[in-house]
């Protein structure tokens, strides 16, 4: 069984996968770092020379090839809900594991981080957030068997708390 890791940039998925691959020792893979390894291209020049739909694409295709594997903590990137494929890709065979904050701890965590283009174009980094996350709420609550407050909480607490919870429904998986 996979641990899959979902939620907006920002709220936490990489430091508490990072984290979590200690805890339970499990190799943990990024699907964005796959992506550009795969692309031989950051995600800003994905999208900039192909589009989204190109950049969603890739996605898909790393969302069934990791969700066929076993035994993987996966670090999943924010728009990973924003197609049905990759639900039904993660969702087979993990427990999936939705890390949610505020819009205010997200903007605080993630403003200056330039290495990804707008996702609506033309709007204030705190608009784009809000914006973007009230879109996604539905998606990550559908796909998640659990949600996970990361706001004011430290990377380890959390990989302990989710690593607790993930041993005992893994214990009574068939």
């Amino acid at each position: 069984m996979n641990l899959v890791l979902i939620g907006y940039r920002g709220t936490g998925k990489s430091a508490i996968g990072r984290e979590l691959g200690g805890v339970l020792g499990r190799p943990v893979v990024s699907i964005d770092a796959e992506i550009v390894r795969e692309a031989g291209q950051s995600i800003a020049d994905i999208v900039a020379g192909s589009g989204w739909g190109c950049f969603r694409d890739l996605e898909e295709r790393a969302c069934r090839r990791l969700g066929a594997c076993d035994g993987l903590i996966i670090d999943c990137g924010g728009g990973v809900v924003e197609r049905e494929a990759n639900m039904d890709s993660l969702r087979k065979g993990s427990h999936v594991f939705w890390l949610r904050a505020t819009p205010a701890t997200i903007v605080a965590r993630i403003r200056g981080d330039g290495s990804r283009p707008s996702l609506t174009g033309g709007k204030s980094f705190t608009e784009e957030v809000a914006e973007v996350l009230a879109r996604r709420e539905p998606l990550y609550r559908r796909l998640a068997h659990e949600c996970i407050d990361t706001d004011d909480r430290r990377p380890a607490e959390l990989a302990r708390i989710i690593g607790d919870r993930f041993c005992v429904i893994a214990a009574h998986r068939p």
